[in-house]
């Protein structure tokens, strides 16, 4: 989300409407769709990408947690938060309350099985070659994703704003576009200390490779092949800690009209059905992220809800390749009854053709001291989206 409110008070970031192209990787057998693919998981085996993607019910975000970073996120060339002095950055830094269990177990009770914790790691490496992750920093991670790992949860553990869009600051992986050797050096130890730390975790763990990168400022065909040999790195540097994990794969800026095209590539894998595809859902920017529209639901921008997602199932799922639409929101001073009906027509859509959505949480929207949800009926929306019950969504 920050590289994507950076980019809006520089430019407005104009995101076209072209068509999308078929992706590959290794055939699995089976199909995606919630109405066929098979929940049972044989006795002794490993669960599939597939199969764990049509298991995740209602995801959500621990948002400005663990990602926190020193960071420009307001576009003004100016770091906007600072750590006390002689203080290392920590998950309070942007005003969000030290995660507890009990967070997990009430997201739990409200039918939340799969989180995604994002995590910046660039406050917190050491110098090169080696990058050693601070040890307390890296305890840490492990205590917040043991919290959900306790409670059965599905859990996606990334590489976050370390590919933001403040690369004077510290977003290093879009220092890809001078200089991919030094950045993928980095980038293959980083992953070779996380995927080694967290090698003997249940199979409900996801490494996904990073959270939204793109080199707009070059040509895009090769801005596109920097992108796709980051996330094949990813995948050949986890696979050698991690023989069998499932992996998920960022889209270019995660978009999904730049993910469905023919440039980007899903990377190739010693495993079969093990990948998915990560995209971000923001769309329209003016409603979910610039706060210059306040209602949604006409006739026409459900329609166009409704053609993103089909291009998703078509380029992807259609071809056996699993989505996950790994963050989606509105502004919180929207209108309520647009929030709630956005929010319930994506998940619904989505989860009919079996792409399970992940709602981003900065701390506005759940309440972790009183462990309340703040909008009304946003959680039994999301709740009856992925109820299976044959409804058209309406708005209230």
């Amino acid at each position: 989300m920050l590289k994507k409110l950076s980019v809006l008070l520089s430019c407005m970031m104009l995101i076209s409407l072209s068509g999308c192209a078929s992706s590959s990787q290794n055939s699995a057998s089976g199909t995606a769709e919630n109405s066929s693919v098979s929940s049972e998981i044989q006795s002794g085996t490993k669960e599939s990408a597939l199969d764990a993607v049509y298991n995740m019910k209602i995801g959500w975000n621990l948002g400005d947690t663990l990602d926190v970073c020193a960071a420009d996120r307001d576009g003004d060339g100016k770091v906007n938060e600072h750590p006390e002095d002689g203080q290392e950055v920590a998950e309070t830094l942007w005003g969000n309350v030290m995660t507890t269990p009990e967070l997990f177990e009430h997201l739990k009770e409200d039918g939340i099985n799969a989180v995604r914790i994002p995590v910046t790691w660039r406050d917190h490496l050491g110098d090169a070659p080696d990058y050693q992750i601070n040890p307390d920093w890296l305890a840490r991670v492990h205590e917040v994703v043991d919290y959900a790992i306790s409670q059965d949860m599905y859990v996606l553990l990334n590489v976050h704003h370390d590919g933001g869009g403040d690369p004077q600051f510290g977003a290093w992986i879009r220092n890809a576009s001078s200089d991919y050797q030094g950045t993928a050096e980095k980038y293959t130890v980083l992953w070779t200390q996380i995927a080694e730390s967290f090698a003997d975790y249940p199979d409900k763990l996801i490494f996904e490779s990073m959270n939204e990168v793109g080199f707009d400022n070059m040509a895009q065909p090769r801005a596109y092949e920097i992108l796709n040999n980051l996330n094949q790195l990813f995948v050949k540097t986890v696979r050698k800690s991690n023989p069998d994990r499932n992996l998920l794969i960022a889209g270019y800026w995660t978009d999904v009209e730049q993910t469905c095209s023919s440039l980007f590539k899903m990377p190739e894998d010693t495993e079969q059905n093990r990948l998915i595809v990560s995209v971000h859902y923001y769309t329209p920017w003016q409603f979910c992220v610039s706060d210059q529209q306040k209602t949604w639901g006409s006739p026409g921008e459900v329609r166009i809800m409704e053609a993103n997602v089909r291009k998703l199932k078509e380029t992807f799922v259609d071809n056996n390749i699993p989505v996950i639409v790994g963050e989606y929101g509105t502004m919180k001073s929207a209108d309520t009854a647009s929030r709630v009906y956005f929010c319930e027509m994506l998940t619904k859509r989505c989860f009919e053709v079996g792409i399970p959505c992940f709602f981003w949480d900065n701390g506005e929207e759940y309440d972790r001291t009183n462990f309340q949800w703040r909008t009304d009926g946003l959680i039994n929306a999301l709740q009856h989206a992925v109820s299976g019950e044959n409804y058209e969504v309406t708005k209230s």
